[in-house]
């Protein structure tokens, strides 16, 4: 097999200083290839939600090396990690952080804008189920919608690789199911390859690889022999 999509090596990440110093990530290295669903599992303050910001590059590494595609993270000035951002990258967060004032097709539309080559707008909505509540504001709609409108929002910009952290947490048992049946959905018709950061030891066995973090630690990283479609798991 060949390199990596996203490849890591010796990452590293502290917050404070001296005695408050706390190492948050101690030297993860690790691979994901091109169109995998890897899912990163850890308790509470393993380091998942760091380890996502660091390859969203929202925040600096203290160390070690980060690398999505043909981009190297390590030492990219703001604006190149800008344009990062909107070429490679959507983010998708357990609470929706949609514009309340804007419907559902113009809180998709503000990414739209951001990247060079689009996904077409009517099919991305016809995609995710909301074509029918295109026109409505937020508060109209469902949790499982508005979820659905983050995703698209992360989608439409047409990223190689979507970073999900906890996205499901939110949502009750059946609309969590519809939700990671769209994951998979996505991951088949757009090919991108997505990072599913949860508490949920479930969601796990739809993945192509499973991670898991302890305490700043990689202590897991396998191959998933027996991929289950998201329809079939129970938690």
């Amino acid at each position: 097999m060949g390199e990596a999509f996203l490849d890591i090596k010796d990452l590293r990440k502290h917050y404070g200083e001296g005695e408050a110093k706390v190492e948050v990530l101690r030297g993860i290295t690790l691979g994901v290839n091109a169109g995998e669903v890897c899912v990163l599992l850890g308790p509470s303050g393993s380091g998942k939600s760091t380890f996502l910001n660091l390859v969203g590059g929202l925040e600096p590494a203290d160390g070690g090396t980060i690398r999505v595609g043909q981009t190297e993270l390590t030492g990219l000035r703001d604006r190149d990690l800008v344009e990062y951002r909107r070429r490679e990258l959507g983010f998708v967060f357990q609470f929706y952080n949609l514009v309340p004032d804007l419907t559902v097709t113009e809180n998709i539309e503000v990414c739209q804008y951001l990247s060079h080559d689009p996904l077409p707008m009517d099919d991305l909505l016809h995609s995710l189920g909301l074509w029918d509540h295109r026109r409505k504001f937020p508060h109209e709609i469902s949790g499982g919608q508005q979820q659905r409108c983050a995703i698209g929002r992360a989608l439409v910009k047409n990223p190689s690789l979507l970073l999900c952290d906890e996205p499901t947490g939110a949502l009750d048992y059946k609309t969590s199911k519809e939700i990671l049946e769209l994951m998979e959905q996505v991951n088949r018709q757009y090919c991108c390859t997505i990072v599913i950061v949860t508490h949920n030891d479930a969601i796990k066995h739809m993945a192509h690889r499973i991670l898991r973090l302890r305490d700043g630690e990689l202590v897991g990283d396998e191959v998933n022999a027996h991929v289950l479609p998201a329809r079939e798991l129970v938690w």
